[in-house]
């Protein structure tokens, strides 16, 4: 049977990677990656959250595996829409490895840093206890554990702060601002890595492929994957505007300030840096640092660079 892929070509399913939620950044970088051998789904065609939606769908395609690239990200609206983030981030994820289990079909379940509460002083290793600090980490968390029960082969990757050429992520909002006010304050206090969405899709495709293929060492339990650079906020919102103006796109100064003086927000953990040693070591994956992926970024949101970076910003790197 074929499946038809966000781009209109036809591909033969039981070959394809299917992946979970068509509209989001991270489904269309796995398309622009995937050479064909990508099938999305998403709403208003297939909706996650639907109780039979999953079953029905893997009957229909038999793919060679899943990427479940679906969730609720609206971190502050969450905090007063508890039941849709769950709905799509704990309950849609658990009928959909339900359905894999039963189909015999490997499963990757995107997650997030978020299910930290930021406390701890060095990187968080796939070892060390969550604790959310709000209702979409602890959306996310409870789909972790939800799919992990119902597919103990299933893989959960954790990723953070991802960006890239298209969706509205923190990059493309910082590109919004600046062109709006001329002095920008940003956190100061919250470090992460920040992660470049084609280059989390390669890797994902290609765990995926290796699931599909089965053996012994198949991927599977939890995976911590994200960019090589530790930044600030700040520090990150520097780098995007000295980018941006290089290639005659917005600028504006930017103050770090305390979280605690930004009111109105959900908390979010000051620490959210993940340890990806385990994906270098037992995979051979380490994604790109934040200076190379934002100007691959800005080539395609802005153009290229008219004036030479003669004073970049020096990004800090953990192992």
């Amino acid at each position: 049977m074929s499946g038809v892929l966000a781009g209109g070509a036809a591909v033969d399913a039981s070959q394809s990677i299917l992946v979970i939620g068509r509209a989001g950044q991270l489904a269309s970088a796995l398309v622009a990656a995937g050479g064909g051998t990508v099938v999305t789904v998403g709403r208003p065609g297939f909706d996650l959250t639907e109780p039979d939606a999953a079953q029905w769908l893997l009957d229909q395609l038999r793919p060679a595996a899943v990427i479940n690239a679906a969730a609720y990200t609206a971190v502050d609206a969450a905090e007063s829409d508890r039941e849709p983030a769950f709905a799509l981030n704990r309950d849609g994820p658990a009928r959909l490895a339900a359905a894999c289990a039963r189909c015999a079909v490997p499963l990757i379940h995107v997650s997030t840093d978020a299910v930290f509460d930021g406390r701890k002083a060095t990187p968080y290793t796939e070892a060390d206890l969550p604790a959310p600090l709000g209702v979409y980490g602890a959306s996310k968390l409870a789909g972790e554990y939800a799919v992990l029960e119902a597919l103990p082969s299933a893989l959960v990757v954790r990723t953070s702060w991802v960006f890239g050429p298209t969706g509205n992520h923190f990059v493309a909002k910082l590109l919004g601002w600046a062109s709006r006010q001329a002095a920008l304050t940003i956190a100061g206090d919250q470090r992460g890595r920040p992660t470049y969405a084609p280059g989390l899709a390669v890797a994902l495709l290609g765990l995926a492929r290796r699931m599909a293929a089965g053996g012994p060492n198949a991927p599977q339990g939890l995976l911590h994957l994200a960019g090589a650079s530790v930044l600030t906020r700040a520090e990150q919102a520097r780098a995007v505007l000295q980018a941006s103006a290089m290639r005659g796109g917005a600028w504006a100064s930017v103050t770090p300030v305390a979280t605690v003086d930004r009111p109105g927000q959900a908390r979010r953990p000051l620490n959210a840096v993940l340890d990806c040693s385990l994906a270098a070591a037992r995979h051979g994956i380490t994604l790109g640092s934040f200076d190379r992926d934002i100007g691959a970024t800005l080539d395609r949101l802005i153009g290229p660079c008219l004036t030479a970076p003669d004073a970049a910003l020096p990004l800090r790197n953990s192992a």
